[in-house]
């Protein structure tokens, strides 16, 4: 007698507007899972406000209180939550961690080639569907001709693995003319083979264009949002309350993704949690207690262990993400830069957040791209847009940086 496959996640709604709806995991522990799991409570829009962790490091339970959007797709969301939890006859560990030794195959790329006439906020209205049909932006260029047309071309992966059907490729066009209505040219879906998606590799050279000091691992005095970063964040460790494991205490204010940040970076050290507990206080603080063991399931006593661990912990609170507005001769460029999880995905929705924040800014986009680098020893995609100022209304850079800064992090 196992846990039935349903039963693995169960999700209880909100009753009442201003309440937290309730999303409760149980099923065989993997190191990384709750990366996972929050990685697509966020995709999903979703802000987790609490939660509590706790594994005896077979089986594992977790409870996440998230607050968002009204129209969420709960059933949905279930299922794709089902979809990274392991089965439940792995709880021995036997048949799981042979699994997790053979990488997954990787998902098919295709190409949409998407030409319509140029308006404001016309990126972020397309990225909005192919969010909605769940569809993965892997890399995008973007370039508007002197007539007024855009030409668009989206590399992309589909969570639901139907976009080499017919009826997934008419239905995904379909969706882009109904919100775009006359505008829309023509729009075009095929599959591409590994000499062009080979093409959007990582690169271990970053473009002359993009400033080194972007990545720069030293903390800055102060962030976009105008917080000190003296304030902003603390953690400390401790070995002496329990005799089995390590307590990591963070205190940080919250941002977008706050606890996918720091799941992220424990599955790229290999940590276990076996117990943890988040919650968000008055004004934005929150407080995280995680009791940890390292991937031999002992407690990290390494002092250089540990500092490497809070370094890169601290660096991920206060900049998960990295934004930079620059002059390109009389242009302007928007950088966006996120770190890539060992695993190799990203963070989710980092585009849609871009096009959002400059639509709402009123400012136009003339051409946009999205590629993959190693900047020291680590993977990093970065999002370049350069701005058209044309005839919209001038917006000083300092403010696009803020405002796109805020959308990311989720700050008012």
């Amino acid at each position: 007698m196992g846990i039935l496959h349903d039963d693995l996640v169960i999700i209880r709604p909100a009753e009442r507007e201003g309440e937290a709806s309730l999303i409760t995991v149980n099923c065989p522990d993997k190191t990384g899972l709750g990366c996972d799991l929050c990685r697509i409570i966020l995709f999903f829009g979703l802000s987790i406000v609490r939660g509590d962790v706790s594994t005896d490091g077979k089986w594992c339970y977790l409870v996440f209180w998230v607050q968002g959007k009204s129209t969420t797709r709960w059933s949905l969301l279930k299922k794709r939550l089902v979809g990274v939890c392991p089965s439940c006859s792995s709880a021995s560990g036997i048949s799981f961690y042979r699994s997790e030794l053979q990488p997954p195959r990787p998902p098919d790329v295709f190409l949409l080639k998407f030409s319509c006439y140029d308006r404001k906020g016309l990126l972020h209205d397309v990225t909005a569907v192919l969010c909605e049909l769940e569809l993965t932006i892997k890399k995008v260029k973007v370039s508007t001709t002197p007539d007024g047309r855009v030409m668009d071309l989206f590399f992309i992966t589909d969570t639901r693995e139907l976009l080499h059907t017919k009826k997934r490729q008419e239905d995904t066009c379909g969706r882009l003319n109904d919100v775009l209505g006359d505008a829309v040219i023509s729009c075009d879906i095929e599959m591409v083979g590994p000499e062009i998606t080979a093409c959007s590799q990582t690169s271990s050279f970053l473009p002359s264009a993009i400033p080194e000091d972007m990545f720069n691992l030293e903390m800055p005095d102060e962030l976009p949002s105008g917080i000190k970063t003296s304030e902003s964040v603390s953690i400390t460790m401790d070995n002496s309350l329990s005799p089995a494991h390590t307590l990591v205490q963070i205190v940080c204010h919250d941002h977008k993704g706050l606890l996918y940040d720091i799941m992220r970076t424990l599955k790229d050290y290999n940590i276990q949690i076996s117990y943890g507990r988040f919650f968000t206080k008055q004004k934005g603080k929150c407080e995280i207690d995680l009791f940890i063991v390292q991937a031999d399931g002992k407690k990290m006593v390494d002092p250089s262990k540990q500092n490497a661990l809070s370094s890169r912990l601290l660096m991920e609170l206060y900049r998960p993400l990295r934004v930079a507005v620059v002059s390109r001769g009389p242009d302007t460029e928007l950088l966006v830069a996120n770190p890539v999880e060992l695993s190799g995905k990203g963070r989710p929705l980092v585009f849609y957040d871009i096009t959002l924040a400059l639509k709402m800014l009123n400012t136009c986009i003339f051409l946009a791209e999205i590629g993959r680098h190693i900047i020291g020893d680590r993977e990093w995609e970065v999002y370049r847009v350069l701005l058209d100022e044309g005839d919209g209304l001038f917006v000083p850079r300092n403010e696009i940086e803020r405002g796109v800064w805020k959308m990311l992090m989720g700050w008012e």
